[in-house]
């Protein structure tokens, strides 16, 4: 009897909900180039979820807690990897390499010599290329501790890879901690000067992806400057203060309160599509920006030690994109917060470097921490 009842014990303490970190891994397909991707699903002991394909450092899906408890998924994306791989996919979730952003041209001067990359974003580079990070698959590594669930992603870009100059090792960790925090370090280092700007380009809407547009949800941005853009949404070289604009979020302000005014700046991004240059100028981990979804109650906090976040309306979203659970993602269905150097940095000598040399070791860090109000 004192067996079967030791059985009993055992099997229900097995069977208990898992009440620490904790990594499972699946496979989600092939790449073009037939390498297996995977679906990792870190989970913290307070059930909040977070899935990422290795297939591009792909946030796949945030699954978060409102005011009352509820989990829903607040981030865009796709059931399956096939969407990833379709053209019209706008970068959900994905992990930006080897230069996030746009650079005028496609050009850019390195010690006395001229690049081209490809122009992919009318007359200008955008987030790394045809085949940027987004688009490869990266080798990974999971484990989970006391410290949360961890997956490491590691991607060599070679010598020349969309015209970028040197070998790249990068490397990228993400961790879900118990404080419900989503970390994501970056890490790289060359083998010849080159130029470089990591980023995630997640699609944000706190009511659940697929609820409605984001112009509701309620945006503070530490920054009092921002760089105002030409018509082809590359910066002017300017930095323009934000007060008595329609880009002033030193205080909480919904998105969609200024966001049809008539501005020549709003006008040339179809909404906000703009670089804010952080008032802490970067280099210390602080916080950069906060978001609260009034109805939901879900709030997140965005800390960095980058110099600039890219805010971005999810002006070009247009209802073509068929998303999880059969979500239709209309014009503005969600946000994004890309932490970063500033957009064209190589071509303006006064904004932060962005230049990466033998022997430099890059590293920055961007954390998403998701609470609810008190109401």
């Amino acid at each position: 009897m004192k067996s079967l009842a030791l059985i009993i014990m055992l099997s229900l303490f097995y069977s208990a909900p898992h009440t620490h970190p904790a990594v499972k891994k699946k496979p989600f397909g092939k790449g073009p180039d037939g390498k297996k991707v995977f679906l990792y699903t870190l989970k913290n002991k307070n059930g909040v979820e977070v899935q990422i394909s290795n297939y591009g450092g792909t946030i796949v899906s945030i699954k978060v807690p409102d005011r009352k408890g509820h989990m829903d998924d607040v981030v865009l994306g796709y059931d399956t990897l096939s969407g990833y791989l379709e053209k019209n996919n706008p970068y959900f979730g994905a992990t930006i390499g080897r230069y996030g952003n746009r650079i005028a041209k496609g050009t850019f001067r390195l010690d006395g010599k001229e690049y081209h990359v490809p122009i992919n974003n009318g007359p200008n580079a955008l987030h790394g290329g045809i085949r940027g990070f987004d688009k490869r698959v990266w080798s990974g590594k999971d484990h989970a501790d006391g410290d949360g669930a961890h997956l490491a992603i590691h991607y060599v870009s070679k010598d020349g890879k969309e015209g970028y100059p040197g070998t790249l090792t990068a490397d990228v960790e993400f961790t879900l901690t118990n404080e419900n925090q989503l970390k994501i370090e970056y890490s790289a280092s060359t083998d010849k000067d080159t130029v470089l700007n990591l980023t995630n380009h997640s699609y944000f809407n706190l009511a659940g992806q697929g609820n409605g547009d984001i112009l509701k949800h309620k945006l503070k941005l530490y920054a009092s400057r921002f760089t105002p853009v030409d018509a082809t949404l590359i910066p002017t070289g300017e930095l323009r203060k934000v007060s008595g604009t329609p880009f002033d979020f030193t205080q909480a302000t919904a998105v969609g309160e200024h966001i049809g005014q008539e501005d020549e700046q709003l006008k040339s991004g179809g909404g906000y599509d703009h670089n804010f240059v952080l008032d802490s100028g970067g280099g210390k981990l602080t916080l950069a920006a906060e978001v609260i979804e009034p109805t939901s109650g879900r709030k997140m906090e965005v800390f960095t030690t980058e110099p600039g976040v890219q805010f971005y309306s999810g002006n070009f979203l247009d209802g073509s994109n068929h998303g999880k659970n059969g979500k239709v993602y209309q014009h503005r269905y969600g946000l994004c917060l890309e932490t970063q150097h500033f957009p064209d940095s190589p071509n303006h000598p006064d904004f932060p470097s962005t230049v990466l040399k033998p022997g430099e070791h890059f590293h920055s860090t961007t954390v998403y921490r998701f609470t609810t109000d008190s109401q």
